[in-house]
């Protein structure tokens, strides 16, 4: 990139006025929320947000029709976040959110941004204090020095890289799809909150707490237990170096590995048995049991969606399909090409603990690209790392924006064709799900770029 892209550096303002900018901005549009939803028929809150909120209340107020299922239930007077239907989420978010009957309504959007600015700081304090300070051999560090960004001496050094870290935390706090996204009341913002702060330990080499947070990140939502093979990966080769069978072999299973696999496991685990003792079997069902079996035959980003669509059960359909038609709607049919790569790009890349933050966005990226329900909310898993990945790329600005107008491009190819679908109610489905195949090789086309401007 020409170096004079850099000088912006000399502009950009103290972290603290840009932790205040997010603040107030998040918080303006919470009331604007309230105000926008009180007198609008198309609302600002996310639907699911009410979901939530409703949630809330039956776990709070229980009922002859409202009673928490688990063993222990009878012990305490709770009622089931399940009653309501379509949750789908542990009964943890129903009880972070119980403050929404005691306080207020929004509460739940306030502390979901406030999971945005926590998040925020875990960014910058990872740039200032390891990711940064291990760049500056990088070709993106060398021209940021060129350009008279990154001074020779003392407090000068420490500075500049104080505003490069807040130029890049800007990337999340002032992004608008993660403000809206939190302040619409979606709960995505406690996840990315429970991942970096995994990431965070990681990259710390406090493999334990880091193990405790990961449980706790896969039994919020169960997709983060793919970072799981990096992290085993990261701590194995410490100390390993044959690249024989043997070797790898010992890399994968050691007493440190293991160590981290076993508190992970028990974290997520012990999380789960507690809440199976109050809730029951409709904890299991509608949390884990749900999402494995899930058919979603309404239109997404997803390549399987279409098929799915065409071969969704209905009550004129035949009551045993035919074979073609149950592999096709098989969620092993998504699944393991799904996972082959997340899996496997999480053990090609998970050896240095440097590499861990490209190794996990590489990782969720084909996750989402590839997963068999694809929607915009799904993009914040991966983009979440950009900040702290994008001072070991070295591209041009030309292709840096070429990346992503093909990024938005794509997306904005299959929203015009979803328009047509959602609002005019034409039957636009095949044009749809070709365009969301255009939509999957633009994005591994991108995915391909970024790896290959990735400086080790």
């Amino acid at each position: 990139m020409p170096s004079s892209s850099y000088r912006i550096l000399d502009h950009v303002p103290s972290f603290s006025r840009i932790l205040c900018l997010s603040s107030f901005l998040r918080l303006a549009l919470i009331i604007y929320s309230e105000w926008h939803d009180a007198h609008s028929v198309v609302k600002y809150t996310d639907v699911d947000y009410r979901v939530f909120g409703d949630a809330a209340r039956f776990a709070l107020h229980p009922s002859p029709g409202n009673q928490a299922q688990g063993p222990l239930a009878s012990y305490f007077s709770i009622g089931s976040p399940y009653t309501r239907a379509t949750y789908r989420y542990t009964p943890l978010l129903a009880v972070l959110l119980a403050p929404n009957e005691w306080l207020h309504p929004s509460f739940g959007k306030l502390l979901f941004a406030a999971c945005d600015i926590i998040a925020g700081l875990l960014m910058y304090e990872l740039l200032v204090t390891s990711i940064l300070p291990s760049t500056t051999r990088t070709p993106f560090y060398t021209q940021v020095e060129k350009a008279g960004a990154k001074p020779d001496l003392g407090k000068d050094e420490d500075r500049s890289t104080q505003r490069l870290a807040t130029l890049l935390t800007s990337l999340h706090l002032l992004n608008p799809l993660v403000f809206t996204i939190s302040t619409r009341g979606s709960s995505e913002s406690v996840l990315s909150l429970f991942v970096l702060a995994t990431l965070y330990y990681a990259l710390k080499n406090r493999w334990d707490v880091s193990a405790v947070l990961l449980g706790l990140s896969t039994h919020w939502k169960i997709y983060p237990f793919i970072y799981g093979v990096s992290c085993i990966g990261v701590i194995g080769s410490q100390g390993v170096g044959s690249s024989t069978w043997n070797g790898f072999f010992q890399t994968v299973v050691n007493r440190r590995t293991v160590r981290f696999g076993l508190i992970s496991a028990m974290t997520f685990v012990a999380l789960g048995l507690v809440m199976y003792a109050l809730w029951g079997q409709p904890f299991l069902e509608e949390t884990y049991l749900y999402h494995l079996t899930r058919l979603d035959h309404r239109h997404n980003f997803s390549p399987y969606f279409y098929l799915v669509y065409l071969t969704y059960p209905t009550a004129a359909s035949a009551p045993e399909a035919a074979v073609w038609k149950r592999l096709l709607r098989s969620p092993l049919t998504s699944f393991m090409p799904q996972m082959m790569l997340a899996l496997g790009s999480g053990l090609l890349f998970g050896r240095r603990r440097e590499n861990l933050v490209f190794a996990w966005f590489v990782q969720t990226f084909v996750f989402v690209v590839f997963n068999k329900v694809c929607t915009s909310q799904y993009f914040l898993w991966y983009t979440l790392f950009l900040p702290l990945l994008v001072p070991r790329l070295s591209m041009t600005n030309r292709r840096a924006l070429s990346l992503g107008a093909v990024w938005i491009g794509t997306q904005a190819l299959w929203l015009g064709e979803a328009y047509k679908l959602e609002f005019l109610g034409q039957n636009v489905f095949f044009g749809l799900w070709v365009r969301g195949l255009v939509y999957v090789v633009g994005n591994c086309w991108v995915l391909a770029g970024i790896m290959n401007a990735y400086s080790c």
